[in-house]
């Protein structure tokens, strides 16, 4: 069965961190590009960052600096590192995986207030 499972999300204060973890099961993991997506309330989903099968990384303007995508293809797992988080980070975080067709998580919730 094809699955990615989001993990990490939660309640932060503003400049605190977070590290989301996405696993996936039922593909061949290390052939996929591997991405993080959030949409906030009344909002599109946008691309957050993402990583490619040969670890090549690249990240939203809003995040530079800020966010680290990561992936062990031994353990089929994507993570993003959140540090210095912002009010404006509070999103639905969504794992994706990308080889031919595109595959979902079903989200986990950031929200960064004090």
């Amino acid at each position: 069965q094809v699955q990615l499972v989001e993990s990490g999300g939660g309640l932060v204060q503003p400049g605190g961190s977070l590290r989301l973890s996405c696993a996936a099961s039922g593909i061949t993991f290390r052939l996929y590009t591997m991405g993080w997506y959030r949409q906030a309330p009344g909002k599109e989903r946008d691309v957050v960052a993402v990583i490619t099968s040969g670890g090549s990384t690249n990240y939203a303007d809003s995040v530079k600096g800020r966010f680290t995508i990561s992936r062990d293809n031994a353990k089929n797992t994507v993570f993003l590192q959140m540090n210095s988080l912002k009010p404006e980070d509070t999103a639905v975080y969504y794992c994706n995986a990308n080889f031919i067709k595109d595959l979902w998580g079903q989200g986990t919730q950031v929200t960064v207030s004090s």
